[in-house]
């Protein structure tokens, strides 16, 4: 018998994984749009959360900039103290490659990511020799700046746990240009249909490989497909960071907006250990 928490968990899937669909079909339109009057610009969606994660997260950008989705920004209403600080001084980089770059990393070798973040240092054990691409991508964009400055843009706090950031648009609609294939679906962690808290993975389009800079980071249990690549594990002072922001609150007041916590991401970096 499916009971009314388990039901409410379902509906809340569903709504994000329709607003995933949207968001797709959007940037579909938008990217026919954009290739008549210039060269294509890539973007990246976390669907459902990376839209709902990609659906929970799908990339609002178009196919050539991988992706993570993100709702729309509402009108705030009555929000929580802001619990970050006021962001670096600089500007976010407008920057756009047509294609992956080159493996350059040791497949091999250990690497850890910090987001040091406005509202506090996020660190990421990355799952290098499981997720090559992703992690050589991270480590390109991190070296151009790519992510300095940039907002995280959204956040779920019912059905689904998750902050989607790596969006230079801070709308959901940006990307570096290009894509990465998925990699590591299935990883041990992800057990049940669940993202477990302390996970990081791509957003994407909702389409396979389609992954580009857009990610979530899941602060709770959150019941997903096993369609975004999990690519990090997060430090526990780390999630102690994500709830923080998570009490904050989303814009809507619905579970889905813009955190009302100024998260920004002052520097992103990538190091081998």
């Amino acid at each position: 018998m499916v009971t009314q928490e388990q039901r409410r968990r379902q509906l809340a899937r569903e709504k994000f994984l329709r607003q995933q669909q949207r968001r797709t079909a959007a940037r579909r339109k938008s990217h026919m749009r954009n290739t008549v009057v210039a060269s294509v610009l890539g973007v990246i969606v976390v669907g459902s959360v990376v839209s709902y994660a990609t659906g929970v997260f799908k990339d609002d950008g178009k196919k050539a900039n991988a992706g993570a989705q993100v709702t729309p920004s509402a009108s705030p209403t009555s929000k929580a103290p802001d619990p970050c600080a006021k962001p670096a001084e600089g500007a976010v980089k407008s920057l756009s490659w047509k294609t992956e770059p080159a493996m350059t990393i040791d497949k091999s070798a250990d690497y850890t990511m910090k987001l040091a973040t406005t509202c506090g240092d996020i660190d990421v054990a990355l799952k290098t020799a499981a997720a090559p691409h992703t992690v050589n991508s991270f480590d390109f964009l991190a070296g151009k700046g790519f992510f300095d400055h940039t907002k995280c843009h959204r956040l779920t706090t019912n059905g689904i746990y998750v902050l989607q950031c790596g969006d230079p648009k801070g709308t959901g609609s940006g990307g570096p240009g290009y894509t990465i294939p998925d990699e590591n679906l299935k990883d041990t962690s992800l057990k049940g249909g669940i993202y477990p808290a302390g996970t990081i993975a791509m957003a994407n389009t909702g389409q396979t490989h389609t992954g580009g800079s857009q990610f979530f980071l899941v602060y709770q249990d959150s019941q997903l497909p096993a369609s975004y690549t999990p690519f990090g594990t997060i430090s526990k002072s780390g999630l102690t960071v994500l709830k923080k922001i998570a009490a904050a609150g989303e814009s809507t007041g619905q579970g889905d907006g813009a955190p009302n916590a100024t998260v920004v991401v002052n520097k992103l970096t990538v190091t081998k250990s």
